[in-house]
């Protein structure tokens, strides 16, 4: 599976962007999409997940109500739509993919993903 992460720039607080990851390979094999996001001197935490399984959305807290993950099954693309962008949502943005079944509780994890995609900077204004 390959990873291409594209979208990211720079915005103003209250903006909006939206990243998109193109996956190609064994895409029909996923178990969970993912986004994580990096900032600097921080380590890389949890932003938004899709199972396929269920065909659920996770967030975490600091995104939720804010952020839409979503899938292109046809065009084999997984979005992150970011609306009302912070300055702490400054970081680079990484797409990840899980080839196994995903147990709930570790769709937050970064070990559970197998395959990343390059990350795609986000710096948000104040």
């Amino acid at each position: 599976v390959q990873l291409q992460a594209s979208g990211g720039g720079l915005v103003q607080a209250g903006g909006s962007l939206r990243l998109s990851c193109a996956a190609s390979g064994r895409t029909f094999s996923l178990g969970a999409l993912g986004w994580f996001r990096q900032a600097p001197g921080k380590e890389r935490e949890f932003v938004a997940a899709h199972r396929t399984s269920t065909n659920y959305n996770y967030y975490a807290n600091s995104v939720k109500g804010r952020f839409t993950i979503s899938r292109d099954n046809v065009e084999s693309t997984l979005y992150l739509q970011m609306n009302s962008l912070k300055p702490e949502d400054t970081a680079v943005y990484y797409c990840a993919a899980s080839t196994s079944r995903v147990i709930l509780s570790t769709i937050y994890q970064s070990a559970t993903y197998d395959y990343w995609g390059q990350g795609t900077l986000v710096t948000v204004s104040s």
